[in-house]
């Protein structure tokens, strides 16, 4: 299989052009070419969504473009397998949790095309205002235009949408940038979108590294926001380059989750195991660090050794699979490395800390501090620590003594110390009696400090891809 970039509906894969092989995750194996971009595509694909959106995009009526995200989803949810398939070899993510992505990823589109039709604006009371009267207000949201999308590898189509979809409701066109790893996901995608009625050229995909085709997106003047998810530096690099657009930064975390004394320890370590293992833990809002009241500290770090060490790991194709491979075997065993060298200063590796290839068995830390990369820095990786605590005050100091602040849990039967607790957390979510690692594509969605800048979430995502228009007329008394 070999695939290229989409632009206006035609795909660019001359033989002539530089390829990268794509490897499945699980037995190394090469499944597709990806033909690289070149920044003369992107650009071309930035010319093309710019004048798309002036001649059509941005005089196509609301409920076309609901009929158009709707029809997507329709289709989505018939090819479900194929996509679930393809998400499993790509990426190597368990059979369990592609499914729910893809189950997600209808959901979100679902969600854009019911919006599309509620973007209301308002009328202002003029004479509020000393020398008003006769005089009509009106605030409507129109599109912003081009919106650039870069996305990375861990949810290759659910993350995409979170940013195509919002942006095709809010009267946008896209130029597209999936990650290098996971490039067979996004084409599919963009395929599915035409074949639902998309107009070429409203998304248009570039299939090329971050240099070559996502710093040029960047910073193109024709391109009026970025939309990222990814890592920390590279947003610190965008928030730099990108000048007066519009930006949203989905960004790391190292997410903390507070158990106190009276919550429910089979069932919360339960929970928790999900959320440090899932997908190996490369998610951003993973359970990284699980902070245990003093006095059920011992039973609980059992019961999670316990769970932890039931997981079956295996072919991520494979029905009863828990934990498969990691992206890459260079991210593997740079986790292992953070292993090692927090055993080195002291830590103890309660479970796990194997590597087998670029599999790293699911594991548990504990006698850990402050300066060590598994707690201070996102590990996403099959890595939590487990810290017990005696104060509410010092366990929330500790959660918040980090430069993350994405999403966080909070597990206790006392509704009032539940609701203390999230209100003092620094962290842009708060479960209560959920993981960290839970998200609804509905609910507003993003960090405060160097988690990121902006909230996805369909409803925040689409008014965040337009912007206020202002028209006041002064009628005759």
């Amino acid at each position: 299989m070999r695939i290229g970039s989409i632009i206006h509906g035609e795909e660019r894969n001359e033989e002539t052009r530089e390829t990268i092989d794509i490897i499945a995750p699980h037995g190394q194996k090469k499944i597709a070419e990806l033909a690289l971009a070149t920044t003369e595509d992107l650009n071309d694909a930035v010319k093309d969504c710019y004048d798309t959106f002036h001649h059509t995009m941005k005089y196509m009526p609301a409920h076309e473009r609901a009929d158009i995200l709707r029809t997507t989803a329709d289709m989505l949810e018939g090819q479900a397998e194929e996509f679930v398939e393809t998400i499993v070899h790509e990426a190597g993510k368990p059979l369990v949790y592609a499914r729910d992505e893809i189950g997600r990823s209808i959901q979100v589109i679902r969600f854009a095309s019911e919006l599309v039709k509620h973007m209301t604006g308002e009328v202002l009371p003029m004479d509020a205002a000393v020398g008003g009267e006769h005089r009509l207000g009106l605030v409507k949201r129109r599109p912003l235009g081009v919106v650039g999308a870069i996305t990375p590898f861990n949810f290759p189509l659910n993350l995409a949408l979170h940013k195509i979809a919002p942006a095709i409701a809010g009267g946008n066109t896209i130029v597209f940038k999936p990650a290098e790893k996971t490039p067979i996901s996004a084409y599919n995608l963009v395929r599915l979108f035409q074949a639902a009625g998309l107009p070429d050229g409203v998304l248009n995909l570039v299939q090329g590294t971050g240099e070559e085709v996502g710093g040029p997106l960047v910073e193109h003047d024709n391109v009026h926001k970025i939309s990222f998810t990814g890592s920390l530096p590279v947003g610190r690099t965008i928030l730099e380059t990108a000048g007066f657009k519009k930006v949203t930064l989905e960004l790391g975390s190292n997410s903390p989750n507070i158990v106190f004394d009276d919550a429910t320890i089979k069932d919360t370590v339960t929970e928790l195991v999900k959320g440090a293992f899932a997908f190996s833990g490369q998610a951003c809002i993973s359970a990284q660090r699980v902070y245990v009241h003093s006095s059920i500290y011992d039973e609980f770090l059992q019961e999670y050794v316990k769970q932890t060490e039931a997981l079956t790991i295996g072919d991520p194709s494979d029905e009863d699979t828990d934990i498969g491979p990691m992206i890459t075997q260079e991210e593997a065993e740079r986790a292992k490395e953070w292993i090692d060298d927090a055993a080195r200063k002291g830590a103890t590796i309660a479970t796990g800390g194997t590597l087998d290839g670029n599999v790293l068995s699911p594991t548990i830390m504990t006698d850990v501090q402050d300066h060590m990369k598994i707690i201070a820095e996102e590990v996403f990786a099959p890595i939590v620590s487990v810290i017990p605590f005696k104060t509410e005050e010092e366990v929330v100091e500790w959660a918040n003594n980090s430069v993350y602040g994405l999403q966080a849990g909070v597990f206790t039967k006392d509704i009032n110390r539940a609701m203390r607790v999230a209100e003092h957390l620094e962290i842009g979510g708060v479960w209560i009696n959920e993981i960290s690692t839970y998200r609804q594509d509905n609910h507003p969605y993003g960090g405060v400090k160097q988690s990121g800048i902006g909230k996805e979430g369909v409803k925040y995502a689409i008014e965040d891809t337009t912007e206020i228009k202002f028209i006041g007329a002064k009628l005759e008394p």
